[in-house]
C-alpha cells in the first residue's frame, strides 16, 4: 500500500475517537444522572403484583449477609470495612428496584473499595521459589480477587437489573466501565501481596476478573433482550389499540356517509313533489293572482336549487365507490336511483335469511302508523344488521323479529337463540353496531344489545315516529324500552 492509499485510512483512523468522544460524553452524563424508571409491580395476578419486588430484597438480604462473612473473614477487611462493604452490595441490590444507576455506583465502588483493602491488608498464601509452601507462611487456598463470590451476585442482580430499565447505551457504558475496573485491579495493580520477607515470594490468588466479566456481559445481554421484548410488545399493544381506534372511527364515518346517501334519495323524492305541486298549482285555480304564482314559482325555484345541491353533496359522498353507491358492499349491483327499503319490505328479507339457514320468525303488534321515511329505513336497516350478525355469529339459531307501534314511535327487537354449532373465524372486527347507533343517535331514539341469559343475543330499539332527534342528539342506551301496551319492558 503507498504512502497515499494510507493517507484516507489514516484518516479514517483518526477520525473515530472525534465520533466516539461525544457518544462516551453522552454515556457517562446519563450515568451520572439516576433517570431510568423503577420496576413496575406485576399486573397479573393482582395478589402477587409485588413478588418480584420482595424476592430481590430477600436476595438482597441474603447477599449482603454473605458479603459480610466472607469479606471480614476470607479478605481480612475486620469488622468496619468488611462489614460495610458487605452491607453495601446488600443494599445496592434492594436499591436497583427504584434507583438501578446509583446502585450500580454503589455496588461497584463497595466492590473495588474491599478489592483494594484485601490487596493490602489480607495474607494470601505464599509460595518460595521451588513452588512449596514459604516457612511458617499459611498454606491453606487463596481467596477469590478481585470479585469474590457475593460481590459476583450482588453485582449481577444489580446491573440485570439496569439493563431492564434503561436505554441500551446505558446498560453497555455500564458494563464497559465495570470491565474496565476489573482490568484496572487484576491485569495492571495486580492481586494481594503480602509483608515483605528475606527471599523472594510468589503471590497466590483465585483470578475472578474473567469469571466476573463473561457473568456481568452475560445479564446485562439477557437484560437488554427482555427489556426490547417487553418494547416492542407494549409497541404492538399500542398500534393494535390505534388500529381498533381508526378503523371504528372509519365505520362511523362509513355508516354516516351511507346514512346520507340514503336520506338523500329520500328526501330528493319530497322535494321533487314539492317542485311538480308548485308547477301544477296555479293551474288548478281558476285567474290565479300575480302574487300566489310569484309565491309558487318561488316555492319551485327554492326545491329545485335544494334538490342540486343534494345531488351535488352526493356526487362527492359517492365518488368514493361508484360501483357501491349505497355502502352494501363491492359488487352488490344496486342501482343509484333504486328506492330505498322500507318496512314493506320486511317479509322478502325474512325469506332471504331463511333461505341462508336460519329460522325466523316476525311478530308484529299495534296499530301501524305513518313514520317518517327515515325511520322506516332506518329500522329496516337496524334490521338488516342483526339478521347478518346472526348468521355471521350464530349460525343454525333461531331469530325472533318484533315490532311494536306505538303512538309516539316504533320499537324493534331482534332476538336470538345459541348457535347451534361453532361460528366460523370472522375475518376481521365488525362494527354494524356503530352503524346501528348511528341511525339510532341521528333520531334521537333509543339502542340497547346485550347477551342473553341463553347464549344469544338481543338488539332492541326505539325510534321516535317523527324521526325528531332528542336535545343532545345523541342515542340513549337505557335497558329499559316500553312495552306492548306501554308499559316498560325490559
Amino acid at each position: 500500500m503507498t504512502s497515499e492509499e494510507q493517507r484516507p485510512f489514516a484518516q479514517v483512523l483518526a477520525g473515530i475517537p472525534a465520533r466516539l468522544l461525544p457518544f462516551l460524553r453522552g454515556v457517562l452524563a446519563e450515568l451520572a444522572v439516576p433517570a431510568a424508571a423503577p420496576l413496575p409491580p406485576l399486573s397479573r395476578p393482582r395478589r402477587l403484583n409485588r413478588l418480584p419486588h420482595v424476592v430481590v430484597c430477600l436476595l438482597a438480604l441474603a447477599l449482603g449477609l454473605a458479603a459480610m462473612d466472607e469479606l471480614s473473614d476470607g479478605y481480612r477487611l475486620g469488622f468496619p470495612l468488611g462489614t460495610l462493604s458487605g452491607f453495601a452490595l446488600g443494599a445496592a441490590v434492594s436499591l436497583a428496584l427504584w434507583r438501578p444507576v446509583p446502585a450500580w455506583w454503589l455496588s461497584l465502588g463497595a466492590a473495588v473499595i474491599a478489592a483494594v483493602g484485601a490487596r493490602v491488608g489480607t495474607l494470601p498464601v505464599l509460595t518460595g521459589p521451588g513452588g512449596g509452601p514459604a516457612p511458617g507462611l499459611a498454606t491453606g487456598p487463596g481467596p477469590d480477587w478481585p470479585w469474590s463470590a457475593s460481590a459476583i451476585l450482588a453485582q449481577s442482580l444489580v446491573l440485570f437489573l439496569l439493563a431492564l430499565r434503561s436505554p441500551t447505551r446505558v446498560a453497555v457504558g455500564a458494563l464497559s466501565l465495570t470491565s474496565l475496573a476489573t482490568y484496572v485491579l487484576q491485569g495492571l495493580t495486580g492481586g494481594p501481596v503480602a509483608a515483605p520477607v528475606v527471599r523472594p515470594l510468589v503471590v497466590h490468588y483465585h483470578p475472578t476478573g474473567t469469571l466476573a466479566v463473561v457473568a456481568f456481559a452475560a445479564v446485562v445481554l439477557l437484560g437488554t433482550a427482555l427489556r426490547g421484548r417487553r418494547e416492542a410488545r407494549t409497541q404492538l399493544v399500542r398500534q393494535a389499540s390505534l388500529t381498533e381506534e381508526e378503523r371504528a372511527r372509519r365505520t362511523v364515518l362509513e355508516e354516516r356517509s351511507r346514512i346520507a346517501r340514503e336520506l338523500h334519495d329520500v328526501v330528493a323524492h319530497h322535494m321533487s313533489v314539492i317542485s311538480i305541486q308548485a308547477q301544477v298549482a296555479p293551474h288548478l285555480v281558476d285567474d290565479p293572482t300575480e302574487e300566489l304564482k310569484e309565491n309558487l314559482e318561488g316555492i319551485r325555484q327554492n326545491a329545485l336549487e335544494a334538490l342540486t345541491e343534494l345531488r351535488r353533496v352526493l356526487g362527492v359522498l359517492r365518488s368514493e365507490n361508484p360501483e357501491d353507491p349505497y355502502g352494501l358492499g363491492a359488487g352488490a349491483g344496486v342501482a343509484p336511483h333504486a328506492p330505498q327499503p322500507t318496512l314493506s319490505r320486511l317479509d322478502a328479507l325474512v325469506e332471504n335469511t331463511r333461505a341462508a339457514g336460519l329460522t325466523v320468525t316476525t311478530e308484529i303488534e299495534g296499530e301501524p302508523r305513518p313514520l317518517a321515511p327515515g325511520v322506516e329505513l332506518s329500522a329496516y336497516r337496524i334490521i338488516q344488521e342483526a339478521l347478518s350478525n346472526a348468521l355471521r355469529h350464530a349460525p343454525g339459531s333461531a331469530v325472533k323479529v318484533e315490532l311494536w307501534h306505538f303512538p309516539r314511535g316504533l320499537q324493534v327487537r331482534v332476538v336470538n337463540s345459541r348457535p347451534s354449532h361453532p361460528a366460523p373465524p370472522s375475518p376481521g372486527a365488525g362494527h354494524g353496531l356503530l352503524g346501528m347507533r348511528e341511525r339510532v343517535a341521528m333520531l334521537g331514539g333509543t339502542l340497547m344489545t346485550s347477551r342473553t341469559s341463553c347464549g344469544g343475543f338481543a338488539v332492541a330499539a326505539f325510534l321516535p315516529g317523527n324521526g325528531s332527534a332528542s336535545a343532545d342528539g345523541a342515542a340513549r342506551t337505557d335497558d329499559t324500552f316500553p312495552g306492548p301496551r306501554g308499559e316498560p319492558r325490559a
